[in-house]
């Protein structure tokens, strides 16, 4: 028993000393240089590369490598020195004497006397167990040059076991996975886990943002436990999620070739590494490991104004259908997120009248302190006369990709005060709402102000009896999809104002389903089967399309086609149609409405053949590998024949996530007088009115009232010019992302991509007693850009790429209704324009000289404009307003 145990302790200390001995990292001789070959270069181009080949550049040097240091009770304790030798610049890939930049140059030239000796002289990197964890160097060298040490430094940091650890490099703080087998190494960094101090930003919305992939590579080669070769490969892809063609991406490689050793220095006597560097150079600090940010400069560039004056025309109101409109708003967001509050301020005064609207989007829309700063002391609130700049300032603010607490803050102090117009109050509030449902999708929905701001929205509908404002604080909440409102949107659900109702409904359809409660789900079903009270057709439409599409149960479905036949005359006919429509199309509930549809009752001749004039179709607007978009139209008519809501709805899909782009729903009431007809019921008391409400990028906005009242109806009817009334006109900044990619070579990467829209929406609506016929029109008009750019900059050397699209479109939907006899007749119509799309694709390579290179290619297409299909009812009907119309 005695032998066995000193056997197991023997057995026990010689793997302990094994342990000991084996090396946990790259081990240096004493007395030895180490030479190598070191090559860096990255390459710009778009995602699938180019005929013409990358812009970009390579470092090439030589470095010696020697031990200084090694603690005496740790071998992989060690202390070793670099320099860098020998410096050259090329192109990374094959250039004509005419498009090579560096063409006639040479190294000293293009880094300058300074930065050269800056980058050739020595530097120290503490290694411990195969770790940096120091890196020694100047702090009066350029930050350019010590991050290019750091990415030398980065290839002697290797584990020599397989396992995942968290190392910090130029990188920044990342998660590393070794794998080594026999004498290589492959080091992967999960460069989504790095960590830096610099910070982007990223559009709100995932389907209008921006996708990234990315991989780093390292595979070192090791001979007797020293490195003999370390190459990296490192990629970066970024694409638009909507037309991912409009991509970039940036590769960085890096190879460290031993070429030889000979005889080196000796090892520096000393007790620990700081004072073996003080003895060496007392200047040489701990400087980081990790990159240092650089700021780019601008030499030569043009001022702010300067900027916006050769700009101001492509922003006037005749220019914003066309893409030079959007183009020229991007590029004046990049200039003013660079200029300061007293700059912005001499633009804004020196505008003209018909630009300075598109100028306060592009201030708005760059979300700098400045920029806001700026914009709120220039408009005055006070005045009712400013409510054009001062709604396009409180639009921006609500499209705003990436919103911070003090926009919020803003907003909140200006609803405290003093507002000169109704219009604007209503629209700082409802604002107000989707910068909350923002700021607490990034995780701020316990931010001071927010907190703030929801407890006002949701106190809001009952503090108040004023009907216009308790429809602001539902439309605010209906912005917000804050989960606490749901119990107030249920309870306004059944309001017995129509108006109340109606947002409510609407806004409960856009939580998630999981929020959807049994409490929710009976409330709605109560408003659609007017349990408790009498409701407006709309009212219950809304509370059918609720219950549609929050994943309906056997029997809620078998009670609302038990419902057809015993309503409204159009609402038979509406919610037949919205069936069908649902079955076509395949969404969601179509399942659940197949299996109730088997039993007669619910599903018979009698309740499926009713007549009307009221529909609901859906369709694909677009479809591609990318994104779909799709289209529903909805028209709901009064039993007289005139229309009582048009609810018009575009969606974006990507990757699984919707955006609802667009919803413009007109509505209209109490018009029967006008033809003697008799109003549906619960219809009977509704004051004459007819409005446009807008919801845009899932941003809802003040509706707009084209009339109210009957003296008001019959003054707009007798000075009715057919002419649309505007909903929403300016620029919007759809993808906004902005970041700074650290490269492993210490080069960093700078990516931009935005995208611009011009938008003008309109609506109107005609009413002609003498020929007993209604028209109404949505038109819809736009111009979008989206630009892409990726650019590596170092202080001596820029290379960059840009890749863009643009296209110029319109959409039109109109609605003709002949009421001269029963069944009245009606006719839909939407079409879109011929548009073309265009691409381009821009490479180039600039030194600090101001010597440059560019590179440009182009695409162009035409798409062929359509009339998009609805239903062959709608097909028939139109053919008889047409012909009868002549």
């Amino acid at each position: 028993m005695f032998t066995l145990v000193v056997f197991l302790l023997c057995a026990a200390s010689c793997v302990s000393t094994s342990a000991k001995g084996a090396a946990l990292g790259p081990r240096l001789n004493n007395n030895q240089l180490y030479k190598f070959s070191y090559t860096t270069e990255v390459l710009v181009d778009k995602a699938r590369g180019s005929k013409e080949g990358s812009a970009g550049y390579r470092i090439s040097s030589d470095v010696d490598v020697h031990l200084v240091w090694r603690d005496p009770s740790s071998k992989d304790d060690q202390l070793i020195q670099l320099t860098i030798s020998n410096v050259r610049i090329d192109p990374a890939s094959k250039r004509s004497k005419k498009k090579n930049v560096l063409h006639g140059s040479t190294t000293e030239s293009v880094l300058g006397k300074t930065k050269l000796a800056a980058l050739t002289k020595p530097f120290l990197i503490h290694l411990k167990n195969g770790k940096v964890k120091a890196f020694y160097s100047y702090w009066a060298e350029p930050a350019t040059i010590k991050n290019l040490k750091r990415g030398v430094s980065s290839l002697l940091q290797v584990q020599l076991k397989t396992g995942k650890v968290i190392e910090n490099d130029v990188s920044g703080r990342c998660t590393i996975e070794y794998k080594a087998v026999k004498d290589e190494v492959t080091r992967t960094k999960m460069l989504e886990t790095c960590k830096t101090a610099e910070t982007g930003f990223t559009t709100h919305s995932q389907v209008l943002g921006v996708s990234r992939k990315s991989s780093s590579v390292t595979v070192f080669t090791l001979k007797d436990g020293f490195i003999r070769s370390a190459v990296a490969e490192e990629t970066h892809s970024l694409a638009v999620n909507t037309r991912r063609s409009t991509s970039a991406k940036v590769v960085s490689r890096q190879t460290f070739t031993l070429v030889g050793t000979e005889a080196g220095p000796l090892e520096a006597a000393g007790k620990d590494v700081a004072g073996v560097v003080k003895s060496i150079d007392d200047k040489l600090a701990a400087v980081g490991i990790m990159a240092e940010n650089v700021k780019p400069q601008c030499k030569g560039c043009p001022s702010l104004f300067e900027h916006w004056q050769t700009q101001q025309k492509q922003l006037e109101p005749a220019s914003l259908s066309k893409a030079t409109a959007p183009r020229s708003f991007l590029a004046l967001i990049q200039s003013i997120r660079k200029a300061s509050k007293d700059e912005i301020l001499k633009v804004l005064k020196s505008a003209s009248k018909p630009s300075l609207p598109q100028v306060v989007d592009a201030i708005t829309s760059s979300q700098t302190s400045a920029s806001l700063d700026a914009m709120l002391e220039f408009l005055n609130f006070t005045d009712a006369k400013g409510l054009v700049l001062q709604e396009r300032f409180l639009y921006a603010c609500g499209f705003s990709s990436h919103p911070n607490e003090r926009m919020l803050q803003a907003l909140l102090d200006i609803s405290k005060g003093k507002i000169g117009s109704t219009d604007i109050q209503e629209s700082v509030v409802i604002i107000m709402g989707a910068l909350v449902r923002k700021l607490c999708e990034k995780g701020g929905c316990n931010l001071p102000t927010v907190m703030q701001v929801k407890k006002m929205i949701l106190e809001g509908p009952d503090s108040t009896q004023v009907e216009s404002e308790v429809q602001m604080y539902l439309l605010a909440l209906k912005n917000s999809l804050l989960p606490e409102a749901i119990p107030i949107l249920t309870r306004y659900a059944e309001s017995e104002v129509g108006a109340y109702s109606t947002i409510a409904l609407t806004a409960l359809q856009r939580y998630n389903i999981d929020l959807m409660t049994r409490e929710v789900k009976r409330t709605v079903n109560r408003v659609y089967h007017q349990n408790q009270r009498i409701y407006e057709k709309n009212v219950r439409a809304a509370a059918a399309d609720v219950i549609l599409s929050s994943n309906p149960s056997y029997i809620e479905v078998k009670n609302l086609l038990l419902s057809i036949g015993n309503l409204p005359h159009e609402m038979n006919k509406y919610m037949l149609s919205k069936i069908q429509d649902i079955l076509r199309f395949q969404m969601p509930a179509s399942k659940v409405l197949r299996q109730a549809m088997m039993d007669m009752v619910s599903h018979n001749y009698d309740r499926f053949a009713k007549v009307g004039s009221s529909s609901a179709f859906s369709g694909f607007m677009a479809q591609s590998v990318d994104v779909s978009s799709t289209y529903s139209l909805d028209i709901l008519y009064s039993g007289s024949g005139i229309l009582r809501r048009s609810n018009m709805n575009i969606y974006g899909a990507s990757k699984g996530v919707m955006l609802h782009g667009l919803q413009v729903a007109i509505e209209a009431q109490g018009l029967e007088s006008l033809i003697a007809a008799t109003p549906d019921e619960g219809e009977q008391d509704l004051e004459s009115f007819a409005g446009m409400s807008a919801l845009l990028f899932d941003v809802q906005l003040r509706p707009v009232t084209f009339f109210k009242g009957y003296s008001d109806l019959m003054s707009k009817m007798f000075s009715m010019t057919g002419e649309p009334m505007n909903v929403v006109k300016g620029l919007i900044l759809l993808t906004d992302h902005s970041e700074v990619i650290q490269l492993q070579s210490g080069l960093k990467a700078s990516a931009e991509f935005q995208g611009g829209l011009a938008i003008d929406i309109s609506g109107g609506m005609e009413i002609s007693l003498w020929y007993r016929e209604s028209k109404t029109s949505v038109n819809n008009r736009g111009a979008l850009v989206v630009t892409g750019n990726v650019t590596v900059d170092l202080d001596f050397m820029r290379a960059g790429v840009e890749v863009s699209f643009e296209t110029e479109a319109s959409l039109d939907f109109i609605t003709t209704v002949q009421f001269s006899e029963y069944p009245f007749l009606v006719c839909m119509q939407m079409d879109k324009t011929t548009f073309p799309i265009s691409e381009y694709l821009s490479k180039y390579e600039s030194l600090s000289s101001g010597k440059s290179v560019l590179s440009q290619k182009s695409r162009k297409q035409l798409v062929p404009g359509s009339e998009f299909p609805l239903h062959q009812e709608n097909s028939n009907m139109c053919k008889k307003v047409f012909d009868s119309s002549w």
